[in-house]
């Protein structure tokens, strides 16, 4: 892959429009909130708070030199958050798990993969616990539940697959939503939604997928995504893991414009696989899956 190069260059700034404020939702909704990559603040009416696998620095990497820089600003500043039930992190690779956002975030939980919660004790982040896939933890009135993806783990060279990778199924009174964290395509997605699902709302990556025979096996590309979204038996997905930090070969657009091109040769409404910009809030419906 690196004798390939570095692929389409990407643009060093994108200036992003400003989005109103994140509201709450009315009940029987989840507001969901694109603060870009894989970072989502969650609302849910009458239920928890959670952020997803925060990164509000400016480069994914353990050095703060070197390594993927941002694009695009945060579409929330970390100080706006509102209070915090728990957060919900995905895997150990630095674009989620960025351990000076964690540190500053002091959160009340983090919940994460096995083995994760000592890397968190080692860098002075409280609040860890970690989960094997399938295992729940009651949060706020909401079942969340770690499940299984096709990833892996690694902070060095010496700790591959020391540590667990996965998603998150949150289910409430009102319905259930699914993040993603990281995942490669398989029939884990088939077994997660016939598990937990139906999903209302679906947090789905799409980017980071080129060349295609190297990271086929740890990420999904849009075409995969879509079907993603019918095996997790999810109403309306919502694209991530794109736009923010270049970590593979494809151009900054290449994910979105992708996803939009095979939502209509399948059919598919746009709202039925939303494209958020950064700092925009969708409030969705959790009854219809």
């Amino acid at each position: 892959m690196m004798r390939e190069g570095s692929g389409t260059p990407w643009p060093d700034w994108i200036e992003d429009p400003p989005q109103p404020r994140p509201t709450e939702p009315p009940p029987g909704h989840v507001a969901v909130t694109f603060v870009g990559h894989s970072t989502f603040l969650i609302r849910f009416a009458g239920g928890p708070t959670l952020l997803t696998d925060p990164i509000w620095s400016e480069r994914c990497s353990p050095l703060s030199f070197l390594g993927p820089r941002r694009v695009r600003r945060p579409g929330l500043a970390l100080d706006a958050l509102p209070p915090l039930d728990a957060v919900l992190l995905s895997h150990n690779h630095y674009d989620h798990m960025d351990l000076p956002t964690l540190r500053r975030l002091r959160a009340p939980l983090i919940l994460t993969g096995l083995g994760n919660t000592a890397i968190l004790d080692r860098a002075g982040v409280v609040g860890g616990e970690d989960l094997d896939w399938w295992e729940s933890r009651d949060v706020a009135g909401a079942a969340i539940t770690y499940v299984p993806m096709r990833h892996f783990s690694a902070r060095g060279i010496r700790d591959r697959g020391k540590a667990l990778w996965g998603g998150f199924a949150v289910h409430t009174a009102a319905g259930a939503l699914i993040f993603c964290g990281d995942t490669g395509y398989g029939p884990h997605l088939a077994e997660v939604g016939a598990r937990l699902g139906p999903f209302a709302v679906g947090l789905v990556p799409i980017g980071a997928y080129e060349p295609r025979w190297f990271m086929q096996v740890v990420h999904m590309n849009p075409e995969e995504a879509l079907h993603a979204q019918s095996d997790l038996r999810v109403g309306t997905a919502i694209a991530m893991h794109f736009g923010t930090f270049k970590l593979t070969q494809e151009g900054v657009e290449a994910p979105a414009e992708a996803l939009r091109a095979g939502r209509a040769a399948s059919g598919l409404r746009a709202e039925g696989f939303r494209v958020p910009l950064v700092g925009e809030t969708l409030i969705l419906p959790l009854s219809a899956a």
